[in-house]
């Protein structure tokens, strides 16, 4: 990650990990090196919209939309989820 997550960041899978449907846990997860992340609801959306086309902003106020919430407040949830999947370097941006 080169500097700050900000509003303007477009997440990204990294090479390697993948999002897909797990029939055996009946949700869907992210595929990892040697781990699996299990995904709920709001986490395989924002996953989903991390697709190297979306900034954080486009992610925030598409989940905003969908799930009929403030904006402002799904942003901060979205940023702190992604900065978590940064962490655990599992998305670039």
């Amino acid at each position: 990650m080169s500097g700050a997550l900000t509003a303007q960041s477009v997440p990204v899978l990294r090479r390697g990990i993948r999002r897909h449907f797990d029939a055996a846990r009946g949700q869907n997860v992210l595929q990892c090196p040697e781990r699996v992340i299990l995904l709920d609801e709001i986490a395989d959306a924002i996953v989903a919209l991390c697709d190297g086309q979306h900034d954080v902003a486009a992610i925030s106020a598409s989940l905003a939309q969908r799930y009929a919430a403030d904006v402002a407040l799904v942003q901060a949830d979205v940023t702190e989820f992604i900065a978590g999947l940064l962490e655990k370097q599992v998305v670039t941006v």
